[in-house]
């Protein structure tokens, strides 16, 4: 199973809080919008992603978890 960090952006407010917390997929644009990276969480990132998730005020960030090709 593969993971992937995804925004909600109609929930986000742009408080930037995850960008903050998980610098190395998560950037903010000119606005303080999260701009995520469209690759797979790593998994020694999987519990920074998951405290960001966690810490998000407006629940705006989501793990998303793929199904391998293989599962």
């Amino acid at each position: 199973m593969s993971r992937r960090l995804r925004v909600n952006p109609i929930a986000c407010e742009g408080h930037g809080l995850c960008a903050e917390l998980l610098p190395e997929l998560i950037r903010l644009d000119d606005w303080g919008y999260p701009i995520i990276e469209p690759t797979e969480v790593a998994p020694e990132l999987l519990g920074l992603a998951r405290r960001a998730v966690d810490a998000c005020p407006t629940l705006a960030l989501l793990i998303e978890e793929i199904p391998t090709r293989d599962g």
